[in-house]
């Protein structure tokens, strides 16, 4: 973990106890440029006269202007600037006007692992974890005291939140799926989506594995029995599952591990994709989700949420399926009629399921899994040989602290560098740091709507001063663009801000300097 820089006036620990000595966090598990990281030690004091800052605005008034945030910077050709931020005279601050230190405050929920928070409170920011999800309504009240959000998947970020938060900056998805998130609205108004696509993908194959084996033998009816006082030594429809048929929809990074698994322990796999993709070990593509479903032993889901598969299995599709055979969603709650699951497995057509998402869950541990949340639930609660968990497929300690580093690494440099990879709604833009033997630099990160005629004028803004690095690029209605300046003194700072906040296209402009 990257050593602490102590930044006046922000808080010396996070609002959730400290964390215990935990393994530390495996970095960049996606191979991001080492020129986007921030350093691994605190500037020497010959760098205090290159500080640099940062002030930015929301697209739409100046008494709410983006404040970015004092940390170490990354090694490159000399050590990276820290970076403070200067505000314009018109910033609304709390304390006295001459303290023009801007503070980040990043709001972490869901639980994310507290070495993530750790972290971000190390690089300078100002955290606060709780524990649980937020509704729309808090997060519509309390959200405005934070430029950045980390959530997991209960948390919803719609249009409504979206317009009520017009100082935040981004937002991390600490998980696979960002369907939680209204993707395009945020791209509109300036905010960068980051999530964790891969760092969980082997949690997830191993509790399918686990799920496999626990069917085929009846344990959790076996275990239910003995907590009961019941001895109940059958053999009767208990299988091993070699030399059976596993059936993977999605076959993506979690498929195509499971498939490895899988065939490990002798199993035959057969996966259904939308795309044609390359098989790993002797696993074969079938044509169409039929043909799958009428092969296979197990079935077993990983797919995303979008329009294409929410319900796409249902009572047809579980009438398809062999008498006898398993069942398993680890993926979306939406994905699955779970009315129709539950009649399946009461008429027997179905031996068992596992399933550990659902269209709507709790937004805290503790009592509240019940009809509240739909019908079926009570009518699951009795089927036999049905395993029923808390959307627990990614929680491990490995995944979570996986997840944890590489999200908050991902907030980390674009609050501080403006480096966008990884978004998953954003352009992917990204410059080497600015160093402390770059005197006079200042970083342009520029948001505007992909229009004809944007970059002539912004290059005539900076004119009079040598673009030494300039990237840009566009994703649907939405372009990024950053640049580096030389030659640029502090007086003249408010003056490129203002002149390129105020151009036809422009979404969100941040000052780095």
């Amino acid at each position: 973990m990257s050593s602490s820089v102590p930044v006046p006036g922000r808080r010396t620990s996070v609002s959730a106890s400290d964390p215990p000595n935990f393994i530390p966090i495996p970095t960049n598990t996606r191979g991001i440029p080492t020129t986007s990281f921030g350093a691994q030690s605190p500037p020497s004091s010959t760098a205090a006269g290159g500080l640099s800052g940062s002030f930015s605005t929301s697209p739409s008034a100046s008494s709410h202007m983006r404040a970015g945030s004092a940390s170490v910077g990354s090694v490159f050709h000399g050590m990276a600037r820290q970076l403070t931020a200067f505000l314009p005279v018109t910033y609304p601050l709390e304390e006295e006007p001459e303290k023009r230190q801007g503070k980040t405050k990043v709001l972490l929920l869901e639980n994310i692992n507290l070495d993530a928070a750790q972290f971000l409170k190390d690089q300078g920011f100002e955290v606060d974890h709780v524990t649980k999800a937020w509704s729309e309504e808090e997060l519509i009240s309390k959200l405005p005291h934070y430029q950045a959000i980390g959530i997991r998947s209960k948390t919803k970020i719609t249009q409504k939140v979206i317009d009520a938060n017009p100082q935040l900056l981004v937002i991390g998805c600490f998980c696979i799926g960002t369907n939680q998130v209204d993707l395009e609205h945020a791209a509109r108004r300036g905010i960068a989506v980051f999530n964790s696509p891969y760092a969980n993908s082997r949690s997830v194959a191993e509790l399918v594995i686990s799920e496999i084996i626990a069917l085929s033998r009846q344990i959790v009816d076996r275990t239910h029995e003995m907590r009961a006082g019941i001895w109940n030594k059958i053999s009767k429809n208990c299988w091993e599952i070699r030399g059976k048929t596993l059936g993977i929809v999605g076959y993506g990074h979690i498929g195509s591990q499971l498939s490895v698994l899988a065939e490990s322990f002798g199993m035959q796999v057969v996966y259904y994709d939308v795309i044609p993709i390359m098989p790993l070990g002797s696993a074969r593509q079938v044509d169409s989700l039929d043909e799958l479903l009428s092969k296979a032993d197990f079935v077993t889901l990983h797919v995303p949420e979008i329009p294409d598969t929410i319900n796409m299995i249902g009572e047809a599709q579980f009438a398809q399926m062999k008498t006898g055979s398993f069942f398993i969603n680890n993926a979306r709650g939406k994905v699955v009629d779970l009315a129709a699951l539950a009649a399946a497995l009461e008429s027997k057509h179905l031996a068992g399921a596992a399933v550990d998402v659902f269209p709507k869950e709790p937004g805290s541990n503790g009592p509240g899994f019940n009809d509240a949340l739909g019908d079926f639930i009570p009518r699951l609660r009795n089927c036999s040989n049905l395993i029923l968990t808390p959307h627990i497929g990614g929680s491990t300690e490995e995944a979570q602290r996986a997840i944890g580093s590489e999200v908050s690494n991902a907030l980390y440099r674009y609050l501080t560098y403006g480096t966008s990879l990884g978004s998953v709604n954003f352009p992917e833009v990204d410059l080497r740091a600015i160093t402390t033997n770059d005197e006079r630099h200042i970083r342009v990160c520029h948001v505007h709507r992909n229009e004809p005629g944007v970059l002539k004028s912004i290059n005539n803004i900076l004119a009079d001063h040598n673009i030494e690095k300039q990237f840009t690029d566009s994703k649907g209605d939405i372009a990024y663009l950053m640049a580096d300046i030389s030659g640029v003194g502090q007086e003249e700072v408010e003056g490129i801000y203002n002149g390129i906040k105020n151009t036809r296209a422009n979404i969100l402009t941040r000052l780095l300097y």
